[in-house]
């Protein structure tokens, strides 16, 4: 096959993109004393971010250890230590997407992640700023609010290709190697979740190349098509699982705003992107909020205007959400003495002892790291 014809099917395929909490090792509680025998007890702590809202979407606090209930592989466990969001620094990672999947809306994210930020974060809260474009960019390490503000008004929209799965784990892994023990720990994106140029995805595409051999000179265009785009997908789904179990190890808790609204929909990249979104969200208890948002590039300039105005309005109460849930987040702590294998994943279900009409957002299990 001829050169070009290789480069044109590089191009279609990155054009059309794609068709919990870590049981981190603490040292085991004080040893029991038995008829003068000391009996060491093997334990590990166990951390579980845990959001409560009432039905109006208003953070419930003033939750004590009895009021939650834990069940780790159906197992109930007993509830070591309740930590009210009003007394535990926060620790924000905010991702801004800056690739060709941004659209004209960019600069009104901008000024609304910025406030939000000034708006949830105290002072003993920190920020870290990543960019989400051809490589993940580290724009701002750990700062308070008014610079970190003012880093995200810097950002500039860009047209590379969109590395997402090794930016939100650029971020996850920050969080986890700089944030202070006790801090919650919480990774914000503004994405559509797509992936064009991760480096494993990258890798496995080239690979798959590799192994044609000389046959690449003499297959058709469809078949390599079908070729390249399975080898994406089979990693993608690999970086998806790589990504989570970064997020789960770092104790926390993934929430994103898609700013492609329902136009997800309208082709199978979209819709595996949003996909993504979900599962991070889902899996370790924070919220994929989609907006939809309506068109800004009518020909009537007027009604143009007036659905910009809508879709700002949609994103103030969107980010006003998201700061009622980390207004009412938990840290729910348990010793586990179960013997899991490592990095196993061990499902929980955390609930209420008396539910009423509340909201509970958490982690639906985590790997276990010994």
């Amino acid at each position: 096959m001829k050169l070009s014809n290789f480069v044109i099917i590089f191009a279609l395929l990155f054009a059309s993109a794609f068709s919990v909490n870590a049981q981190e090792v603490k040292p085991t509680p004080p040893p029991v004393e038995d008829d003068g025998e000391v009996i060491k007890v093997d334990s590990r702590l166990v951390v579980v971010p845990v959001s409560v809202l009432d039905v109006d979407g208003q953070p419930v606090t003033g939750l004590k250890a009895q009021d939650f209930r834990i069940l780790e592989e159906n197992k109930p466990q007993e509830v070591a230590q309740v930590s009210d969001a009003e007394k535990v620094p926060l620790e924000i990672a905010l991702l801004f997407d800056i690739s060709a999947s941004t659209d004209t809306m960019f600069q009104f994210e901008q000024e609304t992640a910025a406030k939000f930020l000034q708006e949830v974060m105290r002072p003993e809260d920190r920020a870290t700023i990543f960019s989400i474009g051809a490589n993940p960019v580290l724009i701002q390490g750990r700062d308070t609010a008014e610079k970190s503000a003012a880093s995200i008004k810097l950002i500039q929209p860009t047209k590379s290709f969109t590395a997402f799965y090794d930016s939100v784990f650029a971020a996850a892994d920050f969080l986890q190697k700089n944030a202070p023990q006790g801090r919650r720990k919480v990774v914000v994106v503004i994405s559509d979740g797509e992936d064009t140029n991760s480096e494993r995805i990258r890798n496995s595409i080239q690979n798959g190349y590799k192994s044609l051999g000389k046959k690449i000179d003499t297959i058709d265009s469809k078949s390599l098509y079908q070729l390249t785009v399975k080898a994406r997908n089979d990693a993608s789904l690999r970086e998806q699982n790589r990504v989570l179990q970064t997020l789960q190890n770092a104790d926390s808790v993934f929430y994103s705003i898609n700013p492609g609204g329902n136009s997800y929909q309208l082709n199978k990249g979209s819709v595996f992107g949003q996909s993504n979104l979900q599962k991070f969200a889902g899996e370790t208890g924070g919220t994929a909020f989609l907006p939809k948002l309506l068109p800004t590039n009518l020909k009537d300039q007027s009604q143009n205007s007036q659905n910009f105005r809508k879709n700002g309005e949609m994103l103030v109460t969107i980010f006003r959400q998201l700061a009622n849930e980390l207004r009412a987040q938990y840290l729910v702590q348990y010793y586990s003495e179960s013997d899991f294998p490592n990095n196993k994943y061990v499902k929980l279900d955390v609930g209420l002892n008396n539910p009423q009409n509340l909201r509970v957002r958490a982690r639906q299990g985590y790997f276990v790291k010994n």
